[in-house]
């Protein structure tokens, strides 16, 4: 079965679910997720802390940890291909070549006993069959193209002797290095100062026109969402709850938890005495609630949130809510 379709589908989830299966119980943190990512398109995942971003995207290169995690139902098809069917030296194949991953925290992710040489050319040479030469070579315009000064020097140094800055574009230059089709950011820029983030999602955008690469942008930052995505899908404790593109999005949020989230965030047009808060925490989803994840939470829940799983509602073209008053709340 193909999903590369004449709408440019690339990626696709159907019902994916993972699980981990602990002492304390089943933790569903992806429970049913439904997604498209079209070639060329940046598709924003946004939530808070825990409501399954990061698990959602490790299940697509199947990087979960067995045990105790599991992909236990779904379908991920990536250029045609059913992901999760694949033998590990297939998906292996597509990790860092087809698909690349840029990992929460550029301090960590990088080892500190090796060069930046011996991090970058790895992958490199795994996939692209280049020799020492050609590989060191590839590596300093990769190094060069996402700006770091004197690549050719800097390329044989250690990850200590970078900025944080200068440490995530490395890590960007190690994901972008066998030009993939499909990015995925995981909070690329959190542990970046305001300043050092708005270069490093600069550098993301044009990268992404050069390259024609989709990206999945995965973050809590709204802000950061406005700035670099075309669609945006929102997570709540394993679902998502609502999908649009940016502005509508933004204009006319339809779902209760995306309307909290953006009424949380600072606006220079509003003088407000307090900020709104989203009351509660995100629940455990090893036990979860019934019917409507978000209803203990929400302002406008009834007994039919407590009780019914809501259907997805088309409430205009390209804009779906998993809500079942979806269209009806101001």
């Amino acid at each position: 079965m193909s999903t590369t379709s004449t709408d440019g589908t690339i990626l696709e989830m159907k019902g994916l679910k993972t699980q981990f299966f602990t002492e304390d119980g089943v933790v569903k943190a992806v429970d049913g997720v439904d997604l498209k990512i079209k070639r060329k398109e940046v598709l924003g995942l946004v939530g808070e802390s825990g409501c399954g971003k990061t698990m959602t995207s490790l299940s697509i290169l199947r990087l979960i940890p067995d045990p105790p995690g599991k992909i236990v139902e779904g379908e991920v098809f990536f250029n045609g291909k059913d992901l999760l069917k694949l033998t590990e030296d297939e998906i292996r194949s597509i990790r860092g070549n087809e698909i690349s991953m840029i990992f929460q925290d550029p301090m960590t992710s990088l080892n500190p006993v090796f060069t930046v040489e011996n991090q970058i050319l790895e992958n490199i040479k795994l996939h692209q069959n280049l020799d020492d030469k050609e590989a060191l070579e590839s590596g300093i315009q990769m190094l060069d193209l996402v700006g770091i000064p004197e690549a050719s020097k800097r390329i044989h140094d250690y990850p200590h002797l970078f900025s944080g800055g200068m440490r995530q574009r490395v890590m960007i230059a190690m994901a972008l290095s066998c030009q993939p089709d499909l990015l995925i950011a995981d909070e690329p820029t959190t542990a970046l100062d305001v300043t050092i983030q708005a270069q490093v999602l600069e550098l993301m955008k044009n990268l992404q026109e050069e390259l024609n690469m989709a990206i999945l942008y995965i973050t809590h930052n709204l802000g950061v969402i406005a700035e670099i995505s075309d669609n945006v899908a929102v997570m709540y404790a394993g679902n998502i709850v609502e999908y649009a593109a940016v502005e509508p999005l933004f204009g006319s949020p339809s779902h209760p938890y995306t309307q909290a989230l953006l009424g949380s965030i600072p606006r220079m047009d509003k003088k407000l005495d307090r900020l709104s808060v989203i009351k509660g925490t995100v629940p455990n989803l090893i036990t979860p609630p019934t019917g409507c994840r978000f209803h203990p939470r929400c302002p406008y829940a009834t007994e039919v949130c407590k009780e019914q799983k809501p259907p997805y509602i088309d409430v205009e073209p390209n804009h779906k809510v998993y809500c079942h008053y979806a269209g009806q709340l101001e």
